[in-house]
């Protein structure tokens, strides 16, 4: 039996279909009964077969041309349009008076925080005035190492914080090369360190930098394991040619890399106006450490600002004016940085690289006797005297002359290294310290073969002149 399928649009001939016979649908078409008052659409079978033999175009082109009164249940679709204006508003009809605070209070709020910032703004830029400076020294050491500005010190005493290093005037330690100055560290000569009774003794040679004996001389002796300084650096400072009471300073240096090496860029009092430090003051603009950046006091990635103030060493009020820095994506020793202070009789702060990036902020808005909370006795029963009343300044004593110092030290006995991390081989306090750290040079001195040195670019010191 063969069937006829209506053809696509525009065929004006039916095509015979071979196939094998199917039922075919009844022939009464069914009609939808709808009482929706919008007239009803007669929906049209959307799957209506058609011819798929050779010759058609397409198989389902004409699915909505046959049985047009076909309705498949759930297919039904109506829809109407609204006229404007027929539906109903009642909300335009009446506003709500408590509506206006909807906009009233956020405008309030934004004109409060607008007039906060304002006023933020002003008491920041009311605190750090812009000063006019007048320059001290410009250093890019384009002459040489001048002998005038910079002073090369020579001690073995370990500058009161027990350091390893004998700090040399020997070009060995500190020289200008390719428009730069360089601090390097080196081993001391191992004969001095092995020779019962060796002596280096810098009041002879006549360059000791201290009139105190025990930073002048250092022997070896072999029985109960003391030996001079196992390494030897430099320390530089501007004592004879540069200083200034209030202005900025700006030294840009790449810090160096190796295990227990510690640089330093901080300032000194010309004079000891107020009395034996900390009492007449020590600003630190930057502090590091050459170990890894794992270190757990932080490595080559982190400088430290520090002042010193306070009656004694045992009452030094540091550590309320101590913030640490840590590099972005890098460490002090991979590239140079500039690092800085601003110094008035209202404020100190140190930056890196820009005024923006500030590392400590000290404001003077309280007399730092008053904000060291010092104790009324020293250990010893005497009652402490406030070396700073007799200024009336609330800066004292960051009110006189200081200089600048640029240093590589090694090792130290004050817990700058951490007794117990990192594989530190010596004990804070065990009077065999250096002999320790020399005996474990194979382990320390070859991280210091490619990136030891503190290599300083330029030095700029201006003197606050208005």
């Amino acid at each position: 039996m063969s069937t006829s399928q209506p053809t696509d649009v525009g065929e004006s001939e039916s095509v015979k279909d071979t196939r094998p016979s199917t039922p075919s649908m009844p022939a009464t078409p069914r009609t939808a009964d709808f009482s929706d008052p919008i007239s009803p659409i007669t929906e049209r079978a959307p799957y209506a077969l058609s011819s798929s033999v050779p010759g058609s175009t397409s198989g389902f082109s004409a699915r909505f041309s046959s049985q047009p009164n076909l309705r498949v249940p759930g297919r039904y679709f109506h829809s109407r349009r609204v006229k404007k204006g027929t539906v109903s508003k009642p909300w335009l009809a009446k506003k709500d008076p408590r509506e206006k605070w909807v906009t009233i209070i956020p405008c309030v709020g934004l004109l409060i925080g607008v007039g906060i910032c304002a006023i933020l703004v002003w008491m920041g830029l009311n605190s750090v005035v812009n000063h006019k400076y007048c320059p001290v020294l410009m250093e890019d050491w384009s002459n040489g190492f001048d002998e005038s500005i910079w002073t090369r010190e020579a001690e073995v005493g370990g500058y009161g914080n027990g350091q390893f290093e004998y700090t040399t005037k020997d070009e060995e330690n500190s020289y200008v090369k390719d428009g730069a100055l360089y601090i390097r560290p080196t081993l001391q000569d191992e004969k001095l360190i092995t020779t019962n009774g060796a002596t280096i003794d810098l009041r002879k040679m006549g360059i000791c930098s201290s009139d105190q004996w025990y930073n002048c001389i250092s022997t070896t002796n072999t029985t109960n394991g003391t030996i001079v300084n196992p390494v030897k650096s430099a320390r530089l400072s501007t004592k004879k040619g540069a200083h200034i009471t209030y202005g900025r300073v700006e030294v840009t240096a790449k810090l160096p890399a190796g295990l227990w090496l510690w640089p330093a860029i901080w300032m000194m009092p010309v004079n000891e106006t107020y009395g034996p430090w900390p009492a007449s003051g020590e600003i630190d603009i930057a502090e590091s450490r050459g170990n890894p950046s794992n270190h757990p006091q932080g490595g080559n990635n982190i400088i430290s600002s520090t002042l010193h103030w306070g009656p004694d060493p045992a009452n030094n009020g540091w550590w309320r004016t101590n913030v640490k820095h840590k590099a972005l994506h890098t460490t002090f020793a991979d590239k140079y940085h500039t690092f800085g202070l601003e110094w008035s009789e209202n404020y100190i702060f140190t930056y890196v690289n820009s005024r923006l990036q500030t590392v400590l902020f000290t404001n003077f808005n309280q007399r730092l006797w008053e904000r060291g909370q010092f104790p009324l006795t020293n250990a010893n029963g005497t009652r402490y005297i406030d070396p700073w009343a007799r200024t009336g300044n609330r800066n004292t004593p960051f009110d006189h002359p200081f200089y600048l110092i640029l240093n590589l030290a090694v090792g130290s006995t004050n817990g700058w290294f951490e007794n117990g991390k990192q594989g530190k081989p010596w004990v804070d306090g065990s009077k065999t310290e250096r002999k320790d750290f020399w005996d474990k040079r194979d382990e320390w001195y070859p991280t210091w073969k490619d990136n030891s040195e503190m290599i300083v670019k330029s030095v700029k010191m201006w003197q606050q002149c208005g």
